[in-house]
């Protein structure tokens, strides 16, 4: 039984252009790139052109507002923490209630610590209000963050008219957007479209790369305090030896989607649209989670009433299909996504969601594969539910109300 991989927002496997890339890194050009010699310079030269080779497919800016980091988790950390120490006379963050727990976590962080944060609500299809945005922009507010496409969803945000927006209503407040999903499926122009936004995060391993490495751009005059200290490197903003082999095979990744991103995209989004419309018809009580919304091209997140995603996960590796659920099972209590959550997804539904995402290596043959094996996978998880009719293949006429939270 052959693999299909569809939970590529989670990671992707590292393309063979890449690998080759990274190779010689590893064996005959091992050099530490801050050394004096010959040898370790010519490694400093390929790191030099692997933030040139970022910078050109981010809209040709300055290679040096490129820094080079181990994730796009650390990068999130270094360009909000870094904005909020750089300038204390002000206390306002503004985010979303659905950013990765990369940016969540942060903020939570910093509202712990006495700072005041507006946690943005979304609607039904995972859009964001731009009128109530403007509305929370305050005279002290120093730092928006704001995902530019959601991992769970693919819902896609309007991060440059927001951060148009930011600029026009006060240049001194520093504008984040988190682009782990986005990058590669996305074109990013920093010196043309994007041109508000001051920092910008992206992760390798979304996009082909290996695990390990991630980008962080920081556009020149932006104050953001160094988060990494102890050495020179990334022109002191960022401390410790370069991971020369993951900086190549990272600039490599971003190259490759560049130069297939056109052709990728329009393939892999009619892949996602033809699994949808065939779930879709196969599959009753069943709902696309934003997909009334600008999307990524690859992401599908579906939520199959009255079960859990669990076990759709669990049936699906049987049947050698990997995919993601929505919702995490933490200390033996199932606890729903905080994205579906704040979509207001129904309680019969926000248990039972699953997300579907592909990559460039995925195949028509991988979309008939789910297309034969999670109808039944569903069809099985209803058939010993308590709140579905087998004999009527419907809900109970009491499921809503048997299936709903009782009061804590």
């Amino acid at each position: 039984m052959s693999l299909v991989y569809a939970d590529n927002n989670a990671t992707t496997r590292v393309a063979p252009e890449v690998f080759d890339a990274m190779a010689p890194f590893f064996k005959e050009e091992y050099f530490n790139p801050s050394s004096m010699y010959d040898p370790a310079r010519e490694v400093a030269h390929a790191v030099a052109k692997a933030r040139r080779d970022v910078a050109q497919h981010l809209g040709g800016i300055d290679a040096k507002q490129i820094l080079f980091t181990s994730c796009a988790t650390e990068s999130n950390n270094t360009a909000i923490f870094g904005a909020v120490r750089a300038n204390p006379r002000r206390r306002h963050v503004i985010t979303t209630a659905v950013e990765h727990p990369a940016v969540l976590g942060v903020c939570k962080d910093l509202q712990r610590e006495g700072l005041d944060v507006t946690f943005l609500p979304v609607d039904a299809e995972g859009n964001l209000d731009v009128g109530r945005f403007i509305r929370a922009l305050r005279p002290d507010t120093l730092l928006v963050t704001i995902m530019h496409a959601n991992n769970e969803t693919g819902v896609v945000f309007p991060v440059a008219e927001l951060a148009r927006i930011t600029k026009e209503t006060d240049p001194a407040i520093v504008f984040h957007t988190d682009a782990t999903q986005s990058m590669g499926k996305i074109p990013i122009d920093l010196a043309g479209q994007y041109s508000h936004v001051d920092m910008l995060s992206f992760s390798g391993h979304k996009l082909h790369a290996p695990k390990g490495v991630g980008a962080m751009f920081l556009r020149r005059g932006t104050p953001c305090r160094p988060f990494m200290i102890g050495g020179h490197q990334e022109e002191g903003r960022r401390a410790g030896t370069e991971n020369v082999p993951y900086i190549v095979g990272l600039a490599r990744a971003v190259t490759l989607a560049a130069e297939t991103h056109d052709e990728d995209m329009v393939r892999i989004g009619r892949m996602r649209d033809r699994l949808e419309g065939s779930l879709l018809e196969k599959i009753s009580h069943l709902q696309i989670n934003g997909g009334g919304s600008p999307r990524l091209p690859n992401t599908s997140n579906l939520s199959c009433h009255y079960i859990e995603g669990e076990g759709m996960l669990f049936e699906l590796s049987a049947a050698g299909i990997c995919a993601s659920s929505g919702s995490a099972c933490t200390s033996g209590s199932l606890e729903p996504s905080h994205v579906l959550l704040a979509m207001n997804v129904p309680f019969t539904a926000v248990h039972g969601s699953i997300r579907f995402s592909l990559s460039r290596y995925n195949t028509e043959e991988d979309v008939d594969r789910i297309v034969e094996v999670f109808p039944r996978v569903v069809a099985n998880l209803r058939n010993m539910s308590p709140y579905w009719d087998q004999a009527k293949n419907r809900p109970r006429d009491d499921a809503d109300k048997a299936a709903a939270p009782r009061p804590a």
